[in-house]
């Protein structure tokens, strides 16, 4: 794979935690079958003795500001439980440029759940409204340092994202999903997502809903009027 493809990215983060050598290693497979590995920079960080979210917060910002400190422009941020499927280089390729034609965005996510879904100017990549999992998003300069500035307040990673009204794209379809490996998140949700049939599979499901969501409705709606029709 040609590491050419994300050349549009200046720095590129991987987050793992102290003591997680073997996700390190399994990410830095991930990253090579993409064309990333040469590129990524591993932000090994201790974990939090206390509150995970508040360690996942500060991993995130930590990355923000190495970034802001060595000039960056965009950023790339990922955790390292990432697993790539369905990579496509062209589609890379053309949701940069989509960026690099719309130079106000602020996050672009290779995969994540999202709340809302719609279509641009490129088909490769949506404009959306962020629910969760931040494993994988491009970040721009001025919206990184308007994130590095904000301190812990009690509130988990994702859900600071998801309250924001900001500019925010995916790529279509995502090719970053969470893996189902060993995790150091006790928190319920993440139980139950593995349990209904794990993050990857709740993700594009979630992608695929919100992409054809008034076909599903009315089909959905067709179906309950034939089974009323016969029953009555």
């Amino acid at each position: 794979m040609n590491s050419n493809s994300w050349s549009f990215f200046d720095k590129v983060y991987c987050i793992s935690i102290a003591g997680r050598s073997d996700r390190r290693q399994e990410a830095r497979q991930q990253f090579a079958a993409v064309g990333l590995q040469r590129l990524v920079e591993f932000v090994i960080v201790n974990k939090h003795p206390i509150s995970p979210a508040e360690g996942c917060y500060q991993s995130h910002i930590t990355c923000l500001k190495k970034a802001a400190a060595a000039g960056a422009r965009h950023i790339l941020i990922f955790e390292d439980d990432i697993i790539f499927k369905g990579f496509s280089e062209a589609k890379i390729k053309e949701a940069t440029e989509f960026l690099r034609a719309n130079p106000h965005w602020e996050m672009m996510f290779l995969g994540c759940i999202i709340s809302q879904s719609a279509g641009t100017a490129d088909k490769s990549v949506r404009r959306i409204k962020y629910r969760c999992l931040s494993h994988a998003y491009a970040v721009n300069r001025p919206f990184a340092a308007e994130l590095a500035a904000r301190p812990w307040q009690g509130i988990p990673y994702d859900t600071f994202l998801a309250r924001m009204n900001k500019e925010f794209y995916a790529l279509y379809p995502a090719c970053a999903f969470q893996s189902n490996a060993a995790t150091d998140n006790r928190f319920f949700i993440d139980k139950l997502r593995r349990a209904l049939g794990g993050l990857a599979f709740i993700q594009r499901a979630n992608e695929i809903f919100h992409r054809h969501k008034g076909v599903i409705i009315i089909s959905h709606l067709g179906i309950l009027a034939a089974l009323l029709y016969a029953f009555l």
